[in-house]
C-alpha cells in the first residue's frame, strides 16, 4: 500500500465467526473489509450515514479477496484499509488484513462503491458537490 489515506482498527475474531474447525469462515474476511471501510469512514468523515444525509447511498457492486492464510477463533485481525482516489463516482478501497500477533498477512483484496440517490436509488454519474469537496480536503 502507498501512502494514501490510510485506517487501521484491529479486531477480535470471534467465536461465531469460526468453524468447528475454530477456523474462520472465508465469508468473514469481507466483513472484516466492512469494518475496516467503517473506521475509515468515521476517522475521514464519509462513514455511510454522511453519504446517506447528503442524498446518497453507497452499495458495494466488486469486492475482491486473496486469502493467503487462516484465522483463528481468539485471534485478532489488524484491518488496513487505503483509499484510493479516481475521477470517476466510484470509491475505491484497498484492504490487508494482518494477524495481529504474527504480522502475518492473511488476506488482501479490494471493493468498488458507486453512489445512488437515496430517494430514486438512480445511478450518479459524477461525484456529489460534498464528496467533491472531501476529494480536494484530502488530496491537495
Amino acid at each position: 500500500m502507498s501512502n494514501l489515506l490510510l485506517e487501521k482498527i484491529e479486531v477480535n475474531v470471534r467465536f461465531n465467526e469460526a468453524d468447528p474447525l475454530g477456523m474462520v469462515w472465508h465469508g468473514h474476511y469481507i466483513r472484516y473489509f466492512e469494518d475496516g471501510r467503517e473506521a475509515f469512514g468515521s476517522k475521514y468523515g464519509i462513514g455511510y450515514l454522511d453519504f446517506y444525509n447528503h442524498g446518497y447511498i453507497v452499495p458495494v457492486v466488486n469486492v475482491q479477496c486473496d486469502y493467503k492464510r487462516s484465522l483463528r477463533y481468539g485471534e485478532k485481525v489488524l484491518i488496513e484499509t487505503e483509499y484510493e482516489p479516481c475521477e470517476a463516482a466510484k470509491l475505491l478501497f484497498h484492504y490487508r488484513l494482518y494477524n495481529a500477533k504474527t504480522n502475518h498477512i492473511v488476506a488482501v483484496g479490494s471493493s468498488v462503491q458507486v453512489f445512488l440517490d437515496r430517494d430514486k436509488h438512480a445511478l450518479q454519474l459524477t461525484n456529489p458537490v460534498f464528496f467533491e469537496e472531501w476529494k480536494k480536503k484530502w488530496h491537495q
